[in-house]
């Protein structure tokens, strides 16, 4: 075996990568840490000189997914918008996981609702600063009057969780009554 070498942070993300292909392709389950390495061609020590466990390494390539969801949602919001039209103009899930990459499918495909639940999860964690933030700037242009936006924007991320994760209605439907909803509530607070 040729050693390579590679910046840590390119070989960790090597790692991660890797990880993503083998939990899809043989389950998260099955796999084990030395399957990860086998298929890197390196040695089982490396992964674990970046990861002190397959939990850990899921945990995060799961945390960086979230992560390029929230960037992406991040990346359309005009925070000097109404608050109204953000909601108007807010896309569906579903338009923003556009990506065709192993953590995509690992997180979304039928039999993997643990996993999708878990994304669903950390979205909204880093989400609801983002929200927050929002809010209290609407709050501060006057736009609405809320005492606690810590509270709101945790009550309006969090709370679209039950409709967001109910497989009989669609997704476009789904995120309809969301909008409807937090456009009720914002005149509520205005």
């Amino acid at each position: 075996m040729t050693r390579i070498t590679k910046a840590p942070e390119e070989r960790r993300q090597e790692i991660i990568d890797t990880a993503l292909k083998v939990f899809y392709e043989k389950g998260y389950e099955k796999t084990s840490i030395s399957d990860i390495a086998r298929e890197m061609d390196v040695a089982q020590g490396l992964c674990y000189r970046y990861f002190s466990s397959k939990e850990e390494l899921f945990d995060t390539a799961l945390d960086q997914y979230a992560q390029r969801q929230v960037d992406r949602i991040s990346s359309i919001l005009d925070p000097h918008k109404p608050l109204t039209e953000l909601i108007r103009q807010m896309p569906i899930f579903l338009e923003i996981e556009e990506e065709d990459s192993y953590a995509q499918k690992l997180c979304h495909e039928s039999g993997n609702i643990k996993f999708h639940n878990q994304l669903s999860l950390k979205v909204c964690e880093k989400l609801q600063p983002i929200v927050e933030k929002l809010l209290t700037e609407a709050g501060d242009r006057g736009e609405i009057h809320i005492e606690d936006p810590e509270t709101a924007a945790s009550f309006c991320v969090y709370g679209q969780l039950g409709i967001l994760l109910d497989q009989k209605v669609s997704a476009r439907e789904r995120t309809e009554r969301i909008r409807r909803f937090l456009l009720d509530l914002i005149k509520s607070f205005a």
